[in-house]
């Protein structure tokens, strides 16, 4: 099954805005996602950068998101834990929470990549991309992808 994510800020395979990178505001672009399992209990996203120079780059880590939940506001504030129990884990920069597009050079892909998942992952906020792949494990009712590209 396939989770449907998109964005107000960029279509797919089109150019991320530099309001979300560090040339601009550095804050998370708004989203949105249709056709979750009715199965699912939380949601979780992992945005990431497989061109960067010395390998995949994560920009945000963010789980147990409420399965009532079908969007995020644009500019979701950093920290562990947001108003409505989501938490966020440790980016590739070492912080918790979004952390926009910044490629040192060339145009690089950024990855929103969305999972409905069968559980309440029993993780706390600081965990890292490979931590929540981990836990992840076995619990992926359905996932999503909306690609967007940005060069400095």
């Amino acid at each position: 099954m396939s989770l449907s994510i998109s964005s107000a800020a960029f279509a797919p395979g089109q150019s991320i805005p530099a309001k979300y990178s560090c040339s601009g505001r550095n804050i998370s672009p708004d989203l949105a996602w249709t056709n979750a399992p009715a199965a699912a209990k939380s949601f979780a996203l992992i945005v990431d950068d497989p061109d960067a120079p010395a390998g995949t780059w994560v920009h945000w880590v963010l789980f147990n998101i409420p399965v009532s939940t079908n969007r995020l506001a644009e500019a979701v504030a950093p920290g562990g834990q947001l108003a409505d129990g989501s938490l966020q884990g440790e980016n590739s920069s070492g912080n918790l929470g979004y952390d926009g597009p910044c490629p040192p050079s060339g145009m690089h892909r950024y990855f929103f990549k969305l999972y409905a998942l069968d559980t309440v992952l029993n993780l706390s906020s600081g965990a890292g991309k490979e931590q929540l792949l981990k836990a992840m494990e076995g619990h992926i009712l359905a996932q999503g992808e909306l690609m967007g590209t940005f060069s400095r």
